[in-house]
């Protein structure tokens, strides 16, 4: 039976980022997905335009009714939008016992505000002590700790401080730098290197993010999970479609596509 994982954000009209591309890395890695949304956003290539925050009782019932039918291996959260969404789905995590992987979205890289001002705080009480680990990019452990990340020592020195928040383990993402990611677990340091992929990244952060869920879910350390989600991240920036008029966003099937095509070639 394959394992099942789940999704707590915000879907993009767009099809790039949110809800939608953790749902496509969950199946290219074999996985069963499922979603609660938390709020409906009218966003494209070019930017986020409006953000429509659902119910907490909209929320709750999704969970609720995921949880009652099935056994939710891992989960992640990306867009919470409002500190009445952070607390329920910190209870029903809580409740329910879910190992978690903490996507710190405040804001789209390309524009628009995705977690409100008074829910920063709600995620650092009540939602990180919770987490098996979280996943800032530099800008995002900025706002969590005041630390400007600029290189491997400032990255180390925000990692600490949100590990502090729930002895957590942390992922400062170096994209933003020099694509190399530092893993803050258990006091021990490692370092990440990747390197830089020409193409459209609009939802790597939630791609990233997601392979890490699905990964833990299978079973891997956290270390080998970040290795492999840093790889399948770049693999789905490589494979990027170049649709819209802003930053096209990564496909996560575009590796399995190139495969299907060599072993049809083979097969002839």
């Amino acid at each position: 039976m394959p394992q099942v994982v789940l999704t707590i954000g915000g879907s993009d009209s767009g099809g790039g980022a949110g809800i939608q591309a953790d749902i496509k890395t969950f199946s290219a890695l074999g996985l069963h997905g499922t979603s609660a949304i938390t709020a409906i956003t009218a966003q494209n290539t070019l930017g986020v335009q409006k953000v429509f925050g659902l119910q907490q009782d909209a929320v709750a019932a999704q969970l609720e009714s995921i949880t009652d039918d099935f056994q939710v291996a891992f989960a992640k959260t990306g867009m919470l939008y409002s500190a009445d969404i952070v607390n329920i789905v910190a209870e029903h995590i809580k409740k329910m016992r879910i190992p978690l992987v903490v996507d710190p979205v405040i804001e789209a890289e390309a524009g628009g505000r995705l977690l409100r001002p008074e829910a920063v705080a709600a995620l650092m009480v009540q939602l990180i002590p919770l987490a098996r680990v979280v996943t800032p990019n530099i800008f995002e452990a900025k706002l969590l700790t005041g630390v400007r990340v600029v290189d491997m020592a400032s990255a180390k020195d925000a990692a600490m401080r949100i590990a502090d928040l729930g002895e957590c383990a942390v992922i400062v993402k170096g994209g933003h730098l020099d694509c190399t990611d530092l893993l803050f677990e258990d006091g021990d340091v490692h370092l990440v290197q990747g390197r830089r992929f020409q193409g459209g990244n609009h939802g790597v952060g939630c791609t990233y993010s997601a392979a890490l869920a699905a990964f833990l879910a299978m079973g891997m350390t956290l270390l080998e999970a970040a290795i492999a989600a840093q790889q399948f991240a770049a693999n789905a920036i490589l494979w990027s479609m170049p649709v819209g008029r802003g930053v096209g966003p990564v496909d996560q099937m575009g590796a399995l596509r190139e495969k299907a095509r060599q072993f049809d070639a083979r097969s002839c």
